[in-house]
């Protein structure tokens, strides 16, 4: 299973199209995320030929409707994935918004995918994967290009890139063997 991960497109669905682009056609995903800021924009990832995920941006009013799930924890293949804004509890979560950080320190997740600091991350700690694609805006005031991630996963194992957008350089990369059964 092929997936492609996306975050932080602040209104600028051009650059959103671009990344769709390059994931559905190039690179054939199964599934594109698209982990907030703003949710809206992931309409526009919609009839793509790709299943899609999303979750809002903790400042957005969508955050703060019960109907609108702003964790998810989806499993692919043998790999738990929990989709989220930000990588730790915040101010405007809703009670029984799961915590991040508990989710990983118990091992009900192998991979915490976020957004929110607009900088492209994928570091393993202990058993947990955190993945930050990056953003999807033009000029961003942090300085880190434009990128998204693939996660090409097959069982229990996850390999994953962090590419930037129209160059297709990879900015990281990392592999996930997960042990155990899965629960």
């Amino acid at each position: 299973m092929r997936i492609g991960v996306v975050s932080d497109s602040h209104g600028d669905v051009r650059l959103l199209r671009d990344a769709a682009r390059e994931l559905v056609e190039d690179h054939r995903v199964d599934v594109i995320i698209h982990l907030g800021d703003d949710y809206e924009d992931a309409e526009e990832l919609f009839d793509r030929g790709a299943e899609v995920v999303r979750v809002p941006g903790v400042y957005s009013s969508y955050y703060r409707d019960s109907q609108i799930e702003n964790r998810i924890v989806r499993q692919f293949d043998d790999i738990r994935i929990l989709l989220t804004h930000s990588p730790e509890s915040h101010e405007n979560d809703l009670p029984g918004d799961p915590d991040p950080v508990i989710l990983a320190q118990t091992g009900l997740v192998d991979v915490i995918a976020y957004g929110h600091t607009h900088l492209p991350r994928l570091e393993q700690e202990e058993r947990v994967m955190w993945l930050n694609p990056g953003h999807l805006r033009r000029k961003d005031k942090k300085g880190a290009p434009a990128s998204y991630a693939l996660l090409d996963i097959s069982g229990r194992i996850m390999n994953t890139r962090i590419l930037e957008l129209k160059t297709g350089r990879e900015i990281a990369s990392g592999r996930l063997e997960r042990s155990g059964e899965t629960e």
